[in-house]
């Protein structure tokens, strides 16, 4: 299999661009001053207003044969030339609630099936000084018989993800391993792990 990598990178008039587009706003400041402000935004959004969705999968054993765990994904991201490491994520489908579109998305790219919906976040962003994108973390609960088993996943053309389960509570120290073996970590996954970590140490 071919390592992925960037080969060219050019200019993008926002006219010639499929998915997101540029935008510049004018806008009153706390002190009554008119300012301008560049952004990025998704041409995706649909009628729900939210554009997409992170699945915190929350594994189990009835019989305890295993930690509760976690799911995450590894994935080569163009924009930053790299390996990210990352919760189950995607965009919400027209008609879909946040909470189907975690579903299925949990299903699709790592071949596990929900049973219960655990929670539900607000809309919540990530870089809002660049982009108005937004999303829901949904965090999902997958309880199974025994003992622990990678189903098949259902992935798109194009799309090469591995999965990788690890114990909630090794999941902080697995990120920072991660570092060392050039990868990047998504901010969102990172941020979760850190605070579930400083919880624990403390109580």
């Amino acid at each position: 299999m071919t390592t992925p990598k960037v080969i060219s990178a050019t200019q993008l008039a926002a006219a010639d661009a499929k998915w997101i587009t540029l935008k510049k706003i004018t806008y009153l400041d706390a002190g009554g001053n008119e300012r301008l402000w560049e952004c990025a935004e998704r041409k995706t959004r649909k009628s729900s207003g939210i554009d997409a969705v992170a699945v915190l999968a929350v594994l189990r054993s009835k019989t305890g044969a295993f930690p509760v765990s976690t799911i995450i994904i590894e994935q080569y991201r163009p924009p930053i030339d790299k390996f990210i490491v990352e919760l189950p994520a995607g965009l919400i489908d027209d008609g879909e609630t946040p909470e189907q579109a975690a579903y299925r998305e949990l299903e699709e790219e790592t071949g596990f099936t929900a049973d219960s919906v655990i929670e539900s976040s607000p809309v919540i962003v990530s870089d809002p000084g660049m982009t108005n994108a937004n999303m829901k973390l949904v965090v999902l609960s997958v309880v199974l018989d025994d003992k622990l088993k990678l189903p098949d996943q259902k992935l798109d053309a194009g799309e090469f993800i591995v999965r990788r389960v690890v114990e909630l509570s090794k999941l902080h120290q697995e990120l920072r391993d991660y570092d060392t073996k050039g990868f990047v970590v998504d901010a969102r996954l990172s941020h979760w792990a850190s605070g579930y970590d400083l919880a624990a140490r403390l109580k």
